[in-house]
């Protein structure tokens, strides 16, 4: 078998196109938490909080060179070493929101396969059938 049909037989599987989709989708679902992260939440904690502001909160680990602005992006384009905090709070919160919307997802998953079961009739297979006959054939 060639190289290019056992590439093909690998690929029409389903469930590597369900994975491809699926980090497709999960690419896309990130940015979409990192902007609700970024935009949204961490500017009203920072209001609620009394104006900080996350993005700048920072140790730098090296005297800032003379000129810079001292924010965070000015800092980092210059190259000083930094213990950005802020930003890493940033992050854990991106990653509790995508952790809490997955689990949501696959609890829905999980509850629509568990109601399918539910719903599908059981049937015998014809094996355990004619046993089952022979038996009670046999009890006579």
């Amino acid at each position: 078998m060639s190289m290019a049909s056992e590439f093909k037989d690998f690929i029409s599987k389903g469930n590597v196109m369900d994975l491809a989709v699926g980090v497709i989708v999960g690419a896309a679902f990130g940015k979409i938490v990192d902007s609700l992260v970024g935009d949204i939440i961490m500017p009203i904690i920072g209001k609620i909080i009394g104006g900080l502001d996350f993005s700048n909160m920072f140790v730098p680990l090296a005297n800032i060179p003379a000129g810079n602005a001292g924010t965070y992006a000015a800092l980092k384009t210059a190259g000083v070493p930094m213990l950005a905090y802020g930003n890493f709070i940033t992050i854990v919160l991106n990653f509790i929101i995508l952790s809490f919307v997955i689990f949501m997802m696959v609890k829905q998953v999980n509850r629509l396969k568990k109601a399918e079961a539910e719903t599908k009739p059981v049937t015998t297979p014809d094996d355990i059938l004619l046993l089952r006959e022979i038996r009670d054939a046999l009890r006579k």
